[in-house]
């Protein structure tokens, strides 16, 4: 784009017109051709991936029937409980496209000793949140365990912890509130119980962990011993609850959000290095205790982009910066607002949350991994797509050019638009196009991969269209052309 020359009066080098007759009709099949050329590479890869989960369960099951309707079953189980309440609150697109994404890892205590003790009625809070950046194209998942005991403020009940949001909402709640501190789209969540690990665990034939130190924590079920082993369900779930056995140590939420952290590394690991018979179990068991948005087919795709991650060099994790602070007899957590800012930065690069490792030396806990300390992908390079305007961040600041036309002739509204889209970060310019009788607001942009902040640009705007410049048919100076018609509101 910087060798052509900015269309100052609207039109190309050749004098065409800046919008075809086809686009300036929306209803035209040309006019539709980007979009709907996208939704059917999207719904080919949906396809592809629940053909090739339905040869590989046919393989594991004996028959193409049988594996059909074991998709139908699991993907029906995972689903439940993913109400329309939570639909709204996960980003648009909610379903794998291949792309950078967030997600929500949600722990929660609900299990049949909690519900026999009736310890919190029909009320459960979330044990553990892992707020977690997935880059299946560079190979890396960054992990950010949130403190459930931070303060935070809740809409009509001011300030409350972190697992309070899952309290009062469910997981709609929750993925609102870590989306908002954190300042990133949340795309997809997973929640699992604690019944469910063990099993988890047990179908995997147990995972290999390097337990740091020796566990006795009756709170938390019993003894783990220390030093590299392959931990059944059970020693996997005490791992992850223990807190009293580090109260020696500190805050014993931190280092048990480091232990989870490590067995979630090698639940993964362990999963993605399976037979199909094995990998089949596990979902078929993996279904029964978690609740995901995720479909089969999506799930069969991510796992395939990242077969063979290692994770002591391609897994990145840390927890929120707090600080403790003790009030009206209550234990909170509070944000450090620049530490926060500055390890979400980091995330939203594709480095890791900290610049390297941190252990705690007296029983080797590994607090904070930076793994191989290369990156990924930023969320720019890799299309994560960016909350709307709707009272939300817009995630990381953006730092293209963008050109605004004129093309209906209201005085002022191409200097509107630019006011619009200057919370997204981009250096803009407003003037008038080569005629004021455009019908439709388009946004225009060069490569694929531009069209998640296209889309982006035309939710700041609150209307428009996004058309891939694919033959080099508009000139325009900048990485977006939007061109303003009669349907600006």
């Amino acid at each position: 784009m910087g060798n052509r020359q900015p269309a100052l009066d609207g039109r190309q080098a050749n004098s065409a017109p800046l919008l075809s007759a086809a686009e300036v009709n929306p209803y035209s099949r040309s006019a539709a051709g980007d979009d709907y050329a996208y939704d059917r590479r999207r719904k080919k890869r949906r396809r592809i991936a629940l053909g090739v989960l339905a040869v590989v369960l046919a393989v594991a099951l004996g028959g193409i029937g049988m594996a059909f309707a074991y998709i139908g079953k699991i993907e029906s189980q995972l689903n439940v409980g993913v109400t329309e309440e939570v639909q709204q609150a996960l980003e648009k697109p909610a379903e794998y496209d291949g792309g950078t994404f967030y997600m929500l890892l949600l722990g929660t205590d609900k299990s049949k000793e909690r519900d026999a003790a009736n310890e919190y009625g029909d009320s459960y809070r979330s044990d553990s949140m892992i707020l977690t950046r997935v880059d299946p194209q560079n190979k890396k998942v960054t992990m950010v365990s949130l403190h459930r005991d931070t303060e935070i403020e809740i809409d009509g009940y001011g300030a409350q912890k972190l697992n309070a949001s899952y309290a009062i909402d469910g997981p709609a709640g929750a993925i609102r509130a870590v989306s908002q501190m954190a300042g990133v789209p949340i795309s997809h969540y997973a929640e699992i119980n604690f019944d469910g690990f063990k099993d988890v665990v047990d179908a995997l034939g147990g995972v290999e962990v390097d337990v740091p130190m020796e566990i006795n924590d009756d709170m938390a079920g019993g003894h783990v011993d220390a030093g590299l082993q392959t931990l059944s369900g059970e020693q996997a779930l005490i791992l992850c609850r223990a807190r009293h056995a580090y109260d020696e140590y500190g805050d014993g939420d931190r280092y048990r959000a480091a232990n989870q952290r490590l067995v979630l590394a090698a639940i993964a690991k362990k999963i993605l290095s399976s037979d199909v018979t094995t990998i089949a179990n596990t979902v078929e068991t993996i279904s029964q205790y978690v609740t995901t948005d995720f479909k089969i087919g999506d799930i069969l795709a991510l796992a395939n982009s990242l077969k063979d991650i290692d994770p002591a060099t391609d897994i990145y994790s840390a927890m929120e910066p707090t600080e403790s602070e003790y009030r009206n007899d209550t234990w909170y957590e509070k944000l450090d607002k620049q530490a926060w800012t500055t390890m979400m930065n980091r995330v939203k690069q594709g480095l890791p949350p900290t610049e390297e490792d941190v252990v705690d030396e007296l029983n080797g806990t590994v607090l904070a991994s930076a793994g191989d300390g290369a990156g990924g992908g930023s969320d720019n390079e890799t299309g994560v797509q960016s909350s709307n305007a709707g009272g939300k961040t817009f995630g990381e600041t953006r730092t293209g050019v963008v050109t605004i036309k004129n093309g209906n002739g209201v005085n002022g509204v191409a200097a509107e638009a630019l006011e619009r889209i200057k919370p997204l970060g981009y250096t803009a310019d407003a003037s008038n196009a080569n005629s004021f009788n455009y019908e439709e607001t388009v946004v225009v942009f060069d490569t694929p991969d531009q069209r998640v902040y296209a889309e982006e640009l035309i939710d700041a705007l609150g209307c428009g269209r996004a058309v891939q410049n694919s033959g080099g048919e508009y000139m325009y100076e900048g990485d977006f052309l939007i061109l303003i018609g009669s349907d600006w509101e």
